[in-house]
């Protein structure tokens, strides 16, 4: 009955796991650009008891196996890059990138300020002291675009020019030209919070473009894309979960019990 007791154990753990997880995609559910993930499970090892194969009586051979698994473990927590729903702000620094089906896609990207890229899909930008365009924690977008005190108007076409209009000029002047990054795995990104992911070994190295061509996804001025998390959906998974967790409880309950009643016969 140990073994009982130690299975249902790792079915509890992987459920606390999923209701952590279910848990930050809910509490996620209004950060603009935020992925939702979704735990993953993975049965763990069997004892196998009779191999299938064998001679049974009068020379006949077991057609299948006798085997007991030891439970099961969380083995990944994947990012889901949906597209979220975009909105409009009306700001003129609020940027979304709008996917055309399977054949746009994209992150802004970022420098840190330990000179590394950073990779996010939230385009609320902002203007640092200097002009520079920059993110909500200053972190300055690359490549660097840098808007003048005298602009009257800012304008940032589908495929990423950006182009001003200064106090006294009739035309526009371009000052800068935008560049998203695309991953052969996306979900291979390590999420460092701020609405930031980096690159790994497994996302592969990113791929620049511009905007609105070679499938990268095009500019939408005056939008945000949201989160791309489902309240209702997150609410079903989190009462699936919980059901898991009271059964593999219950089967602990169970296992107790069962080993109190042949205690109380052996003795």
């Amino acid at each position: 009955m140990s073994r009982s007791l130690r299975t249902s154990a790792t079915g509890m753990i992987a459920q606390q796991l999923n209701i952590d997880n279910i848990s930050n995609n809910l509490a996620n559910v209004n950060t603009t650009g935020f992925k939702k993930s979704k735990a993953e499970f993975q049965d763990l090892l069997y004892h196998t008891i009779r191999t299938a194969g064998t001679s049974a009586a009068q020379g006949a051979l077991v057609p299948v196996e006798i085997q007991i698994g030891y439970g099961t473990r969380v083995v990944a927590t994947q990012k889901i890059f949906e597209q979220g729903h975009v909105t409009a702000t009306n700001n003129a620094l609020d940027l979304a990138v709008e996917n055309e089906g399977i054949n746009g896609d994209g992150f802004f990207q970022v420098n840190l300020p330990d000179g590394t890229t950073a990779f996010t899909r939230d385009g609320a930008f902002k203007l640092s002291s200097d002009g520079q365009v920059v993110t909500s924690d200053g972190f300055t977008l690359e490549p660097p675009i840098s808007i003048s005190q005298d602009a009257t108007n800012i304008n940032v076409s589908a495929d990423g020019s950006v182009e001003i209009l200064q106090s006294g000029a009739t035309a526009a002047s371009n000052v800068g030209q935008l560049e998203l990054a695309k991953f052969i795995n996306p979900a291979g990104l390590r999420s460092i919070g701020r609405n930031l992911f980096v690159e790994t070994e497994a996302s592969g190295p990113r791929i620049t473009g511009q905007p609105n061509t070679q499938g990268f996804g095009r500019i939408s001025q005056g939008f945000l894309e949201l989160s791309n998390v489902s309240v209702v959906d997150e609410l079903v998974n989190m009462i699936q979960a919980q059901r898991t967790y009271e059964v593999n409880a219950r089967a602990i309950r169970t296992s107790d019990e069962i080993m109190q009643a042949t205690n109380n016969i052996a003795g």
